[in-house]
């Protein structure tokens, strides 16, 4: 096999773990619904391909996952998995060889891959090619990747904030919220996030310097728990989760208030997803309500690199990892999202070498 970056036609078989799709889920996610096969691979680059062989080192679990392996029957940004296939992810990969000038053996890249232990990458512009190495590399499905980005262009370009503000996050310990949260805290406004369980609001509170945190799971009355914490009033509401916490704030929204869609975590399981009683907040408090999907803002990336990579070196914003080693580990982390075991940015080391 050529690996000094040009194509090759050799053929080359390895033994290939993947985590594949039972069948279409219905209701939460369960361990059951996925399984762990090892199947042979050909890691071949034809003459004149773009593929790009990938050792994968790092997969993210993903709750867009779970929206992929349920039937989607009017397809938008996402579809479904077909029942037998390989799900995908978000890796972290050492390129094996190359038939895209772009990239050659060696190459550190992240990107769309199987869930699996080795990928071939047939649309190479779906990677991105990882040249700071100072942090770690698990950094790229988190901090440094989709949810970094997501919390980045959620929080300055939609939800506009000023110095001072007051600031409620949703699911404030997942991936984006925990990253949502400490921008906020260097812009100087006041935060408050729910999560939970004790230990999350215990975290966001001690280690990532939330004002304060509140468990949802005790609350009975979320619009007195806002209020509580909340007396003058939300500025900014940057929403995760969906459902009753959105009615709930939009009783506490301030006059102009800013609230980002994320995602709505609450409703994916739910055919019937719950309605929304208290709309008409929108329009005497003049509130701007805005949905938005990362994927439109990839082209911001090196500017958003460049504004956070200096804030982890420099020790101003932290990432909280809940890694998990091996494959056979990735059904019970896709269902822990749901069920609330995962403690923080959720992340599958595949291989070390």
């Amino acid at each position: 096999m050529d690996t000094d970056g040009g194509s090759s036609s050799e053929t080359v078989q390895v033994r290939n773990k993947k985590v594949m799709l039972k069948h279409h889920i219905n209701g939460f996610p369960k361990e059951s619904d996925l399984h762990v096969t090892t199947e042979t691979v050909v890691l071949k680059v034809l003459q004149g391909s773009n593929t790009v062989p990938v050792k994968v080192l790092y997969l993210s679990i993903e709750p867009y996952q779970y929206i992929r392996s349920r039937k989607i029957e009017n397809p938008g940004v996402f579809s479904s998995y077909p029942p037998g296939s390989v799900i995908t992810s978000y890796g972290v990969g050492r390129v094996l060889n190359s038939g895209h000038p772009g990239y050659k053996k060696g190459d550190l890249v992240w990107g769309t891959t199987g869930c699996e232990e080795y990928s071939l990458i047939t649309e190479p512009e779906t990677l991105f090619k990882i040249t700071d190495t100072d942090v770690p590399l698990s950094y790229y499905l988190g901090v440094l990747g989709l949810p970094g980005l997501t919390a980045y262009v959620g929080f300055y370009d939609f939800c506009a904030p000023k110095k001072g503000e007051n600031v409620f996050i949703s699911s404030a310990f997942g991936a984006v919220g925990q990253l949502v949260g400490q921008l906020a805290k260097l812009m100087g406004c006041y935060v408050v996030g729910s999560a939970g369980s004790k230990e999350k609001v215990d975290l966001l509170k001690n280690k990532l310097g939330f004002h304060d945190a509140f468990n949802y799971k005790e609350e009975k009355n979320l619009d007195e728990a806002l209020k509580r914490y909340f007396p003058e009033g939300i500025d900014i509401f940057f929403d995760n989760v969906g459902g009753k916490i959105i009615d709930a704030v939009l009783l506490n929204m301030r006059l102009h208030g800013r609230i980002a869609l994320c995602g709505m975590v609450s409703q994916y399981p739910l055919d019937d997803p719950e309605g929304i009683k208290n709309l008409m907040c929108i329009i005497y408090q003049r509130l701007r309500v805005e949905g938005f999907v990362v994927f439109d803002y990839f082209h911001l990336f090196p500017k958003f690199w460049d504004f956070m990579l200096p804030c982890i070196r420099e020790g101003k914003i932290a990432c909280v990892e809940d890694i998990a080693e091996g494959l056979d580990s990735c059904p019970a982390a896709l269902e822990g999202l749901f069920t609330g075991r995962n403690l923080g940015k959720k992340v599958i080391i595949v291989s070390q070498e």
